[in-house]
């Protein structure tokens, strides 16, 4: 198969390799619509190792088992060959996954012989479409694809039916800190939320912030867009509230760990105060005994 044709069909989707390259009755934009070409042993199939998507929700993926034990797999698993009589997982590894669970011995499977770069593509292509893939996974995938066959940011939205910029934005996530794609991975922070970081002085303080205060995206970005260094007097914002500087965070940050509260600290010229939000007597008891010991 050419390269420009490869990339015209994988820019139609999944559904269009699987059924375009020799089904007649295929061509159809529904995956379901795709028949198996026949069943495989479970054993038989493992995972792509190079497949973008690698955080797989625990109820989402016992639900699907659920599903499988009542009404069987009814899309198939996209496959390729490899030695040893053995196939990888172009798209469908929840379903593989979902289906060991289930306890089923063999599965409906999809075989296509791709390359890697191939195999690569269609496995992004699905997950997108499906979304899949959190951010920084989509974003692993794209680079995935730039660094190993030269693809341009404008090839890539080409083929998955996204716009340059989008992909663009995408891939600037991977210059936050690992920690902070960590909490995009998990769920504490949205795609919007990570991508207010790429331009904050200090992306891990305010990423903490954002989890910390609940922060909407239009407030992290707000934060983001007049940063205050460290070191730096607190300014008023525009509200007449005080935009914290972030020593002050981060020792707030501290004292509430250490408390299992949330700290607010306020200070100007003449000194400042400390206020620890209790819900309870009992906490405010266990903030009674904590200070006593310290003495």
């Amino acid at each position: 198969m050419s390269e420009d044709l490869s990339r015209k069909r994988l820019g139609r989707g999944l559904a269009a390799l699987i059924g375009d390259l020799d089904r007649p009755d295929a061509g159809r934009d529904e995956f379901s619509a795709v028949r198996a070409d026949g069943m495989a042993a479970i054993e038989r199939i493992a995972p792509n190792p190079r497949n973008p998507r690698r955080a797989f929700a625990e109820p989402d993926l016992e639900d699907l088992t659920q599903s499988i034990r009542e009404h069987g797999i009814v899309q198939p698993v996209v496959v390729r060959r490899m030695p040893d009589d053995k196939f990888e997982i172009i798209a469908g590894e929840r379903r593989w996954r979902a289906a060991q669970r289930a306890g089923l011995i063999d599965v409906p499977v999809v075989i296509r012989d791709v390359s890697d770069r191939v195999a690569l593509e269609l496995a992004i292509i699905e997950n997108v479409q499906r979304a899949d893939l959190n951010a920084v996974e989509e974003a692993l995938g794209y680079q995935q694809l730039i660094d190993e066959h030269n693809y341009t940011q404008a090839d890539l939205g080409q083929v998955i039916g996204k716009s340059r910029s989008h992909v663009a934005n995408t891939l600037r996530l991977l210059k936050l800190s690992q920690h902070v794609r960590e909490m995009v991975t998990d769920g504490s922070l949205s795609a919007g939320h990570a991508r207010t970081l790429v331009t904050a002085i200090d992306p891990d303080l305010l990423a903490r912030r954002i989890v910390d205060e609940g922060l909407s995206v239009r407030q992290a970005e707000a934060l983001a867009q007049q940063p205050v260094r460290i070191g730096e007097p607190a300014k008023p914002r525009a509200d007449g509230t005080v935009q914290k500087d972030a020593d002050t965070i981060a020792l707030e940050k501290t004292l509430s760990d250490a408390l299992g509260l949330k700290v607010s600290i306020t200070h100007g010229q003449k000194g400042g105060d400390i206020k620890i939000r209790y819900s309870t007597l009992e906490q405010l008891d266990g903030i009674c005994h904590k200070l006593q010991r310290a003495h």
